[in-house]
């Protein structure tokens, strides 16, 4: 049951994939205390792919995967150089066996890290600021890892400026989506952790609407998940939102770059970005009596009687967030 903890992508709440990507500029590398005013791409990228499960912010006995800083200590010390390491991490996220896990201790917590489809190329990217970049870490670490370790950790680096430049449209909607799905997942993850994927079923039911109302009004915007397989009707998407499930269907089928759209209407923006599955996603939205268990089915069927998001594949498009906002509220 533990391994079903690494759910990070179940129930269309997580789609791992793709920030829009900034270039910056090279430092001298000798002077790691340079605060950079630009912000490196691994940086997006690790906020937008890993932070679900992976983020600094939730409290050590609520984590549902260990924080990134902990993936650093494991695979970086002294001796490690950035192509050892870039080896090591993209190896193993490209394909998570127990056989080849450094944090045998984190696999027996939460489970192993399920197999997701990633771009090498920002598994890369990511793997380059982890090594290069001083990364956030939880108060508690520090005090963790050398009461179990007994020895200090490598946090070195250069630091980032947290003074970015004003974000565009499509990085705004990235981010409430983003954020939302974050809060999503833990809810999900702890109720996973604590009953089991039926009681995550129940919870989805009865809250997920709630935690998404809550991000909403937390960021003054309207968000939604929509489908044009929904498995609640009021998820179903309107002919404007079909539309873009199949640009995007287009998109992931003929392997290019996922980007959000946008449109602008008045002072309003409208935001979309897809939700993708990977192989967690199966266990709920595969195929019936083959990834989805006979007591999932039938716990889906009281809780969803008009359900359609059955039947998908790994790495298709099970529908979008389409969020509005103000130009203005940012």
């Amino acid at each position: 049951m533990k391994k079903l903890i690494a759910l990070l992508t179940i129930l269309s709440i997580v789609s791992c994939d793709q920030a829009k990507k900034s270039d910056y500029s090279k430092k001298n590398a000798k002077d790691i205390t340079t605060v950079e005013a630009s912000i490196p791409p691994g940086k997006k990228l690790l906020e937008t792919k890993c932070f679900v499960c992976h983020n600094a912010s939730t409290p050590h006995n609520e984590r549902v995967a260990p924080p990134m800083i902990a993936i650093k200590a494991h695979y970086i010390n002294t001796n490690t150089s950035e192509k050892e390491f870039t080896k090591s991490f993209v190896s193993f996220v490209v394909n998570p066996t127990e056989e080849s896990a450094k944090m045998r201790g984190a696999v027996k917590r939460f489970g192993l890290m399920p197999y997701q489809k990633f771009e090498e190329e920002d598994l890369k990217k990511i793997a380059d600021y982890l090594y290069k970049y001083q990364i956030e870490e939880p108060s508690w670490f520090k005090e963790h890892w050398e009461s179990k370790q007994g020895k200090s950790y490598i946090n070195s680096g250069r630091k980032v400026s947290n003074t970015e430049p004003d974000k565009t449209p499509e990085e705004i909607g990235l981010e409430y989506a983003m954020e939302t799905k974050k809060a999503l997942g833990k809810n999900l993850m702890g109720a996973i952790q604590k009953q089991g994927t039926l009681h995550a079923l129940q919870f989805c039911n009865e809250q997920a609407y709630k935690l998404t109302d809550s991000m909403a009004t937390n960021f003054n915007a309207t968000i939604k998940r929509v489908s044009d397989k929904p498995r609640n009707p009021n998820n179903a998407a309107n002919k404007g939102e079909l539309e873009i499930i199949e640009g995007y269907k287009k998109v992931v089928s003929n392997n290019e770059t996922i980007k959000p759209v946008t449109k602008q209407i008045g002072s309003t923006t409208q935001f979309y970005y897809p939700i993708i599955t990977n192989n967690m996603c199966l266990q709920c939205h595969g195929t019936p009596k083959t990834q989805i268990k006979t007591e999932t089915l039938q716990k889906l069927a009281l809780l969803y009687p008009s359900d359609k998001a059955q039947g998908y594949d790994v790495n298709q498009v099970r529908g979008i967030w389409s969020i509005s906002f103000n130009n203005d509220s940012k």
